[in-house]
């Protein structure tokens, strides 16, 4: 049998024990007493459970076919991260204690924390994230997060290594990582940018698996981490349980299991309140509509500070090509009432990606609605009266009606079509629709939504020529001061409101429904897609 079929065996058999312990403590039968023994009394084991709206597509957190947050949020629990980010955009340690700029910026040192250990005992290395980044930047690697790696020295745009450089990865010695970059990096900066999809890898048990094959192998069906939590047991597409992992190096979980559960989103606050479950993703979310409905069941209800979604208008730059025709859709529509409409008091309009109050944010002036504008700009652009495809989710569906009417209202003709989030990102990429209604989440970086959309392979507005984004997106990712940085993005900014290629919507603050009966959550963390499990305490069942 080859070895690493008896390290997957090593791992079944460790989950089976870890499910059959928890059977023995919690509903296992008491061993007879003789007359003379005092019954001892048996402990029940402590569970939280956890709604999640969408199901987790792998549990190799380098093959995640959607590469959504909710597979991410997954694997944070499994598997270890250099740091912790939060809301703000601040960073914390967690597998590095922490880190440091090298090379005149071109490389970050990581300087791990030499108590972290993978679920079978074994410490975790520098070298095993070496061996981890190594193996998928490996172009044999059939993996579906190599991108998150396209920065690093010795790596095509692409993610994989290229043959006869040297990898931008190596162990400085047992506990001191460095990542060399092919362009200036900073530390915080990286980490909130790629810390959500960085995660090491017990590759000393996978040394016998062929490259080619790692991602399907029988291994993920019981994986080993060195996250705060170890596997127990799935029932794929509909529930997960983990166990506490009492040796994490920042704090033992406080409950002995964690049941996570799919269910339809609209019944996350429904399960909560029923006492069905102790808390949801994202962060315990809930609308501004039903936050009087978890408010009357007794729950304290708290907004977050830093805005957790970020609305736009995407627009095909090639079938509407005219700048002043993307102008003209802008001043038709009157953002103020659409955020309400949509946001209520939670939303903040914006002419950017930016989050606002940071040092890269701009003016305040938000005034773009302007109808007779609008229509002067039509004749400018010589519209003719085409109509245009307006795509959204069902979600969005009312949304998209009340930017209908806005457009409508100035002459331009739109039809709503109603798909699922998959096709309406498809269709903007391919051309199939001239306009769509999306959101995403936000983090504090200056480029963290057009740093990735003004590429060559991923050209989502369909720009004819990229050629000066790049340049400008080149020369914010090139400077490291401060300073001449700003001035850089404020250029670059200038640029987008000048060629509108999409048009920013507003900003939501997420509201958080704080659970009754676990305490520790950082609620907004979550819009992060990592969770202070080892600080989470079950007070209460």
């Amino acid at each position: 049998m080859k070895s690493h079929n008896r390290s997957r065996l090593a791992a079944l058999a460790l989950a089976a024990a870890l499910v059959g312990s928890l059977f023995l403590s919690s509903c296992g039968k008491e061993k007879p007493q003789s007359p003379q023994q005092a019954p001892q009394e048996q402990t029940a084991a402590v569970n939280v459970n956890y709604g999640i709206s969408n199901p987790w597509d792998s549990l190799m957190p380098y093959y995640s076919v959607s590469g959504s947050n909710y597979a991410r949020i997954i694997y944070d629990k499994l598997y270890d991260r250099l740091a912790y980010v939060q809301a703000d955009g601040t960073c914390q340690p967690r597998a590095a204690e922490r880190w440091e700029s090298a090379d005149d910026g071109y490389a970050i040192v990581f300087f791990l924390n030499q108590k972290a250990a993978f679920h079978d005992g074994t410490p975790v290395t520098a070298q095993h994230w070496v061996d981890t980044i190594t193996l998928v930047t490996n172009p044999a690697c059939q993996t579906l997060g190599r991108t998150t790696f396209a920065g690093l020295a010795g790596t095509d745009e692409t993610g994989a290594a290229v043959a006869g450089e040297k990898l931008g990865v190596e162990a400085l010695d047992e506990y001191t990582l460095k990542l060399t970059f092919t362009s200036p990096t900073l530390p915080e900066e990286f980490l909130v940018d790629k810390n959500r999809d960085i995660y090491v890898l017990p590759t000393h048990l996978l040394q016998d698996i062929p490259p080619e094959e790692l991602m399907t192998d029988d291994f993920w069906l019981a994986p080993v981490g060195s996250g705060p939590c170890q596997y127990v047991s799935e029932v794929s597409g509909s529930t997960l349980v983990l166990k506490s992992n009492q040796n994490y190096q920042l704090g033992a979980p406080g409950f002995d299991t964690l049941t996570i559960t799919v269910m339809d989103k609209a019944n996350l606050l429904t399960a909560l309140i029923a006492g069905d479950l102790d808390y949801y993703t994202f962060g315990g979310s809930v609308s501004e509509e039903n936050r009087p409905v978890a408010e009357k069941a007794g729950f304290t209800v708290q907004a977050g500070e830093v805005p957790s979604t970020f609305y736009e208008l995407m627009i095909n730059n090639e079938s509407i090509a005219s700048a002043d025709l993307r102008h003209a859709i802008e001043k038709a529509l009157d953002k103020q009432l659409l955020c309400q409409q949509n946001s209520g008091t939670l939303g903040t309009v914006t002419n950017s990606s930016i989050l606002p109050d940071t040092p890269y944010s701009g003016p305040s002036d938000l005034t773009t609605y302007d109808p007779d504008q609008a229509k002067q700009l039509l004749d400018k652009a010589g519209y003719q009266g085409e109509t245009y495809t307006l795509a959204c989710t069902s979600a969005r569906a009312s949304l998209a009606a009340l930017i209908q009417q806005n457009l409508a209202a100035v002459g331009i003709q739109v039809e709503i079509e109603t798909v699922d989030s998959a096709t309406m990102f498809a269709g903007m990429n391919d051309g199939t629709y001239d306009l769509a209604v999306a959101s995403h989440t936000p983090t504090t970086l200056p480029l963290w939504f057009t740093g990735s959309r003004f590429t060559p392979d991923h050209n989502i507005f369909r720009v004819a020529d990229l050629s000066h984004y790049t340049t400008l997106l080149d020369a914010i990712n090139q400077e490291t001061h401060e300073t001449a940085r700003i001035d850089l993005v404020d250029e670059f900014e200038a640029y987008l409101d000048q060629e509108k290629p999409f048009i920013p919507l507003w900003f939501t603050h997420a509201l958080h429904v704080q659970s009754k009966t676990v305490t520790g959550i950082d609620y907004p963390a979550a819009s992060c897609c990592n969770e202070n499990v080892w600080q989470w305490e079950k007070t209460a069942s």
